[in-house]
């Protein structure tokens, strides 16, 4: 048997699982169901009902017509943060910097919309290749230092997060802040032809077909193509990629800045579906957990969905926990911890990120 098949048979299973597909699930279940019963330990020392509190999160997420469009919001920052997650491990990297390259994208979409002089529209367009552009670049600093210096990819990019986050700052705190408006740090108010369109309720916006395209296009890339193949032999064993002619690093480059371009994108995504304009803090830890997703979802697009879906149910239900049972807002964050924790628990070892 070749490397090659070597390598394919130990990769093989396809990108949305194989016939064995219950298992997985199974286990997604309990172990969610594990993660709970601690969380409801933790509740339960706190002196919490944690029935009233799962009652309480559902009935403010998925159990109204309103949390379920807000998880739907959710979804487009969280599913995008994820796939720039999936994408660099699917060649064995791992990408903690989603949450800098978000903010990277919101700065440079909102520099294009503002400062560019595009006709109206035009702006939409050039927002979302100035995002992509953006996050790309942000990340492609991580992937040389990995290429080229040999840089651990994981704590540049974690480091990176808060250059990015005081870069913006001193944007919206010095040039562009607003002068017409309120003595906040806020930039000029986008025109409204450069905002996209919302296609569900009253605030989901066009950007929920980015992430159903971004998930399809991985699913189909990683299966049906040859790039997706040779991705995927990198992320499974480098050497044996090495070995048969693969060129490794140009993977290593490639997968980091596609990654931190889906990352711009929902930057982009963010100031001109949501906010309007660009801010300071204008992400709440969507990158970080955009990152839980990834692994939980085990950086496969079915998984991405479900586990993006899921942290999406929780974060909007968790909002209801600090008015409707004065639980501080970190709470939220214990459970997803847990979830992700739990799971991580119960998966068979890998050898490598991207197998």
């Amino acid at each position: 048997m070749t490397i090659a098949e070597t390598v394919r048979t130990r990769i093989g299973a396809p990108a949305f699982g194989g016939p064995q597909l219950l298992g997985p699930f199974v286990r997604f279940g309990l172990a969610i169901g594990a993660a709970i019963a601690v969380f409801s330990v933790v509740l339960l020392l706190d002196g919490t009902n944690p029935l009233d509190t799962v009652q309480l999160m559902w009935d403010a997420s998925v159990g109204t017509e309103f949390g379920r469009n807000e998880v739907l919001v959710k979804l487009i920052p969280f599913g995008l943060c994820a796939l720039a997650v999936a994408v660099p491990a699917r060649v064995g990297l791992i990408n903690v910097g989603g949450e800098g390259q978000f903010y990277i994208g919101a700065w440079a979409a909102a520099g294009a919309i503002l400062y560019s002089g595009a006709p109206g529209p035009a702006l939409i367009p050039l927002a979302l290749v100035a995002g992509a552009l953006g996050g790309g670049a942000w990340a492609g600093i991580v992937a040389l230092l990995r290429v080229k210096g040999g840089v651990n990819e994981a704590i540049s990019s974690l480091l990176l997060n808060f250059v990015a986050i005081q870069f913006v700052n001193y944007f919206v705190y010095g040039p562009w802040k607003d002068p017409s408006g309120p003595n906040w740090p806020f930039s000029a108010k986008f025109p409204g032809s450069a905002m996209l369109p919302v296609v569900w309720g009253d605030r989901v916006t066009l950007a929920i077909v980015f992430v159903a395209v971004g998930l399809v296009a991985m699913f189909l890339v990683l299966r049906y193509t040859r790039i997706g193949y040779e991705a995927r032999v990198v992320g499974g064993n480098p050497l044996a990629a090495e070995r048969s002619g693969i060129p490794v690093a140009r993977y290593l480059f490639l997968a980091m800045v596609v990654g931190g371009a889906i990352a711009g994108i929902a930057g982009m995504a963010e100031v001109t579906g949501i906010q309007g304009r660009l801010r300071p803090g204008i992400s709440v830890n969507y990158g970080y957990i955009g990152f839980l997703a990834a692994w939980l979802g085990g950086h496969r697009p079915l998984g991405i969905l479900l586990a993006a879906l899921l942290f999406g149910a929780i974060s909007v239900g968790g909002d209801s926990l600090q008015l409707g049972l004065d639980l501080p807002g970190s709470t939220v964050n214990i459970l997803m911890a847990l979830i992700l924790f739990a799971v991580l628990a119960g998966r068979k070892n890998r050898t490598g990120v991207g197998a």
